[in-house]
């Protein structure tokens, strides 16, 4: 890896671990979906800070569509770190009377659509994307939705549309962390294999390393590389991965409410983790 590599990656682990730490204040006022977004903060980092162009106007031109509600926390995280929510506001997330919601609605800041209902945002996503194409505009669509939502029958009618109308301004990306609201996703409702099950459907589909910010980046640029399909990527992450504390002493869990000395002892260890980056960073 050569030095400006190095420096890039560096860069974004910094800020993905930033993105940790905003999601362990966010959640520590009420508790929420705290495992989740700390798995998710490598690909927020590099969605967020080095794959959607911005609109020169302090916004991006690409567009990020979430459909998973519970992934919000994901999107709080990364947009403290851009300067579009204030942490002040965000320590109200879902508190009475808050507009900072665990589920967001469209047309909040950051947020395409109304998420919670699963498995709409891949269809929306590629109505989306389709639109883009005709009207001649080159912006590329971004969806993160779960693999909970897999087992919703719309998704795969998503897939078969996108697929036969050569999406290929569109990537879908998979929070692949075998964990729904009651159990495991396997014993609920098994969806493996998801990258050959997209395959099947007429979609580029790929496995990557959810805690691998060289894999995540790598993953985006062969997205681009694809002209004649949708890409698919199937993220795997673990819950509360990057705050190894956490990671180990804490049941895999879907929401948590957690007591005040496991909270601070993940912000001591990402603190930790982040005074480590700077150092790199700064020589």
């Amino acid at each position: 890896m050569n030095d400006m590599t190095n420096q890039r990656v560096l860069r974004l682990e910094l800020l993905a671990a930033k993105i940790r730490r905003n999601t362990l204040d966010i959640c520590m006022q009420r508790g929420g979906y705290a495992g989740q977004g700390v798995a998710l903060a490598d690909v927020a980092a590099c969605l967020y800070f080095d794959e959607m162009r911005d609109d020169g106007e302090g916004w991006f031109y690409d567009r990020f569509i979430l459909s998973n509600g519970h992934d919000a926390i994901m999107t709080y995280g990364a947009l403290a770190e851009h300067g579009s929510y204030s942490m002040e506001d965000l320590r109200t997330y879902n508190a009475d009377g808050t507009w900072v919601d665990q589920s967001p609605i469209e047309g909040q800041l950051g947020f395409e659509i109304t998420a919670g209902s699963l498995g709409q945002g891949p269809s929306q996503t590629a109505g989306i994307a389709w639109g883009e194409r005709m009207k001649g505009n080159n912006k590329r669509m971004y969806c993160l939705f779960s693999d909970g939502e897999l087992q919703e029958g719309n998704v795969w009618e998503a897939a078969m549309f996108a697929a036969h109308q050569k999406l290929s301004n569109m990537v879908w990306i998979i929070d692949n962390n075998d964990l729904q609201a009651t159990s495991r996703t396997q014993d609920v409702l098994g969806v493996e294999p998801v990258p050959e099950k997209f395959a099947s459907f007429g979609c580029f589909a790929r496995r990557v390393d959810g805690h691998s910010i060289p894999d995540i980046l790598a993953a985006f640029a062969e997205a681009k590389t694809i002209t004649d399909r949708p890409y698919v990527m199937v993220l795997d992450t673990r819950i509360f991965a990057g705050i190894d504390c956490l990671e180990e002493a804490l049941p895999r869990a879907h929401y948590v409410a957690k007591h005040q000395a496991d909270w601070d002892a993940g912000l001591a260890e990402i603190n930790a983790t982040i005074t480590n980056l700077e150092r790199q960073i700064n020589g």
